[in-house]
């Protein structure tokens, strides 16, 4: 069974730093490409940053470029999301998923980024003073 599990998020002040993870059980996670997503009330849904599942390239969403660090670690079937210098626009429901495409793309970055098939309920993070 496929599960995607986020956590690490919460209260933060600005400037401050969280890293969320996303646990996922039921595939091989090197071969996927995992995007993680946010969502805030009243907002569109963005992608946000996106790791390549061939050859663990990067990708990042204007809006956190410079701040924000996707990674993997294989052996622990976890993807992470470093986030630095955070603010209050940051705040949102983040979730991770994945469409479990074989070496599919990373999909444009952005406000509107189209979901994927297998996402997670996702994790809070509210950054304010």
């Amino acid at each position: 069974q496929v599960q995607l599990v986020e956590s690490g998020g919460g209260s933060v002040q600005p400037g401050g730093s969280l890293r969320l993870s996303c646990v996922t059980t039921g595939f091989i996670l090197e071969y996927y490409t995992i995007v993680w997503f946010r969502q805030a009330p009243g907002k569109e849904r963005e992608g946000v940053s996106c790791i390549h599942g061939d050859d663990d390239d990067t990708s990042y969403a204007d809006s956190v470029k410079g701040r924000f660090t996707i990674s993997r670690d294989n052996s622990k079937k976890t993807v992470y999301l470093e986030m630095n210098d955070l603010k209050p626009e940051d705040t949102a429901q983040y979730y991770c998923a994945s469409d479990l495409l074989y070496n599919r793309p990373c999909p444009s970055l952005g406000p509107g980024t189209g979901d994927l098939d297998f996402r997670g309920k996702g994790t809070l993070v509210t950054v304010s003073s």
